[in-house]
């Protein structure tokens, strides 16, 4: 019997290919957060799908919310007072997009599911090299919530957070994916619409560039 692993699944491109990787070596658990953000129905759609794809039975999934996030605000994702920005190619900036403290809060939600569940991993896709600045992506970081872990859970707990994509380019996690054969056709990224990615903020492009990049076809709609 395989271990079981907690995948953070927003639905985006990064948090499929990680479930992807996780399911050669594990049996799968899947966590959707809603916490406020401008395209929370299209992501969930995209986790449906995506979970329905991995066939995850029903009492291996959780969907919840901390849309308080919204309240506090400060993120061009959850404020709709801030405009999405559109992608800059070289800007190393943190970018409005950024959501304060955001991969804290969802990996302390999979932290708690997991000590109920007896997970063994928690996987999210969290991209240091490709990514515009996030300090919540950076390897330093979950070395950090390890240890937090450790600390702060029960002594019979053994929770660890992976991160297999941190360290690679955007075209290389492409690549991964379709080796893996990923449904990147059911992920969703666009930051600023739900019906046709509108390919002009800074994850639209960042997939966009990855794919071609990569030399495959990317399946969602654009409407640019």
């Amino acid at each position: 019997m395989k271990d079981l692993a907690i995948i953070l699944v927003s639905g985006g491109m990064d948090s499929c290919v990680t479930a992807a990787i996780a399911h050669t070596r594990y049996q799968l658990a899947f966590l959707h957060v809603n916490y406020g953000q401008r395209t929370a129905s299209r992501e969930r759609k995209a986790f449906n799908d995506i979970a329905a794809y991995y066939d995850i039975p029903q009492d291996r999934m959780l969907i919840t919310t901390i849309d308080y996030l919204s309240k506090i605000g400060g993120s061009s994702l959850t404020d709709t007072r801030m405009d999405i920005q559109e992608a800059k190619k070289h800007n190393r900036e943190i970018p409005t997009s950024y959501v304060p403290f955001r991969n804290t809060l969802l990996l302390t939600i999979a932290v708690s599911w997991g000590e109920v569940i007896g997970a063994k991993k928690v996987f999210i896709g969290a991209v240091e090299q490709d990514s515009p600045g996030y300090p919540d992506c950076r390897t330093v970081y979950y070395e950090i919530f390890n240890r937090l872990i450790k600390a702060g859970t029960k002594p019979t707990t053994c929770i660890e957070v992976e991160t297999p994509l941190i360290q690679k380019t955007k075209s290389e996690i492409v690549k991964v994916g379709i080796s893996l054969k990923a449904p990147l056709h059911l992920s969703w990224s666009c930051y600023r619409d739900s019906g046709r990615a509108c390919g002009t903020c800074h994850s639209c492009f960042l997939r966009l560039k990855a794919f071609q990049e990569a030399g495959i076809t990317d399946l969602i709609p654009y409407r640019n």
